[in-house]
Order: C-alpha cells, then structure tokens, then sequence
C-alpha cells in the first residue's frame, strides 16, 4: 500500500485533486484500478491533513457476473456507504442497439446515473479509477481514429452538474494496481464487461507492450509530452 500511496498522493498533491471538507464518490466497478482507488482513498483519509468524506458508488449494468455481495463486502470491511443503482445498460447497448463499439454508449450511460447518485447524496467530487495506462490509450485512441491530440484530465470540473471528477490513480500503471490486489489478496470482479479483451483499447494495449520492445521508456515519454503539453494537465 505504501508504493500506491505514495504515487497517489503525489498526483492529489500535484493537480490538488482534494479540499478540505470534500465529499467523494468512489466509482466502484469491481476491476482491479476500483478496488485499488477504494482502499488507497480510505487509507489516505485517515492521516491525510485535508478531511474529506467517502461513498462508494456501482452501477449494475444487467450483467449475469455482476457480483453485489462482493462489492458490497469490500465497502463494509472499510466502512465507507455504497450506493448501487441497478439500470437497464445492459438492455439498451447489447439488446436493443445491438452496438458493435458498445463502449462509448456505455460509458455516457454510467456517467448519468452516477452524476445523479453523487448529486443525491451530497457528493462535490468524484473520482474515477484511471491508470496511466487508460491515459495513453485514450491519447492514441483519439489520435488515430479521430485526429486530435486529446486525453482525459486528471481533474475537470463539469458546469452542468457541478462536480469535479478526479482521477487520482494517473501516475499508478496498470501492474501497480494488478499487483496490490494479488498482493493483499483484495477480491475482484474477474469481469467487468463482456467486451473485455475484445476492444480498440486492448489493441492500443497490445501496440504499446509492442513498441516497448524497441523503446523501453516509450510510456514515460508519452506521459511525459501529454502531461507537458495538453490543456487540463497544468499543474
């Protein structure tokens, strides 16, 4: 926990992702990156000089995995409230729209129901599970299919609703996370999605592992020009 929560506080710290008197909501899917944000915020809050509150959020999305008593497990060894919504996501994108790229609908979908949830119970952040391998994904993703040279934000503010989502998992890797919870033996959800495995993302996956042959400091390099370089990410 040490080594997580040292490289999370360092991105709180460096893009003030908390105020004193906060009130977070953990979007919790089950995935390791969750697990690993749920227990390192919790571990934070107790010795961190900023106080801030804590709510778990889930939404079940109709999957037959979708695994309740697991999640719930998690937030009570921790004590922290959870909020699930059951909605009909699984529905509307695999049944009725039969979406072949499924992601981005299913993302706007989840966004919903969770601004609505945090803004029911009083929440003014929230904070997304993130790694900095999401982070140069999305980058190359944006890049070759649609030509701009954008990522998400580690902090962004939403005017409609009034939240700020922070991602404070941004200078943690995908191994970072994968390692903490076999190391500490945290359940997880072995499924999230049914397209897991099965998306663009996993091929940018796969692209970066391959060019880290020839260039070993590839991801640094990347992070680093987006972290210099792209709006949001001013320090």
């Amino acid at each position: 926990m040490q080594q997580i929560l040292s490289k999370m506080r360092k991105a709180i710290e460096e893009y003030n992702m908390i105020d004193d008197g906060d009130k977070i909501a953990v979007c919790l899917s089950g995935g390791k990156d969750s697990i690993t944000l749920l227990n390192a915020l919790k571990a934070l809050q107790r010795f961190y000089p900023k106080h801030f509150e804590l709510i778990a959020i889930s939404i079940n999305p109709g999957f037959e995995f979708f695994d309740i008593e697991l999640l719930q497990k998690s937030c009570d060894e921790l004590e922290i409230p959870l909020f699930i919504e059951n909605s009909n996501i699984k529905e509307i994108v695999f049944d009725v729209r039969k979406e072949k790229n499924p992601c981005s609908l299913c993302a706007n979908l989840r966004r919903g129901i969770i601004n609505s949830i945090a803004i029911r119970e009083g929440c003014n952040k929230i904070a997304l599970g993130h790694n900095m391998d999401d982070v140069l994904e999305t980058f190359l993703l944006n890049l070759l299919y649609t030509g701009s040279l954008s990522t998400f934000a580690p902090k962004s503010y939403m005017d409609r609703s009034k939240i700020t989502l922070i991602r404070p998992l941004i200078l943690l890797s995908e191994k970072d996370t994968r390692r903490y919870v076999k190391k500490n033996n945290k359940a997880i959800m072995p499924k999230v999605c049914p397209m897991d495995e099965h998306t663009k993302r996993e091929d940018m996956k796969a692209q970066i592992f391959l060019w880290q042959k020839d260039i070993p400091m590839i991801r640094a390099n990347l992070f680093g020009a987006i972290s210099r370089n792209l709006d949001g990410w001013a320090k």
